[in-house]
């Protein structure tokens, strides 16, 4: 489960694919290991969370063209 004060205090990071156009998401890694996503232009619009197994799943599928 998801406390928002590790959403406050998780390093974002942004794909380094976007080019600093604010066009991309950012991730954060939360304690437990869950992943968390949101828009780079619109930060307070929503968080979507995924699990660790998921997130790679997901990460692995882009490597490899699926």
């Amino acid at each position: 489960m998801m406390n928002p004060e590790d959403l406050r205090v998780s390093r974002w990071r942004t794909s380094t694919y976007s080019g600093g156009g604010n066009q991309c998401v950012e991730v954060a890694v939360l304690p437990g290991g869950q992943i968390a996503v949101r828009d780079t232009k619109d930060r307070e619009s929503g968080i979507q969370l995924f699990s660790a197994a998921v997130w790679t799943t997901f990460m692995a599928a882009l490597k490899h063209g699926a």
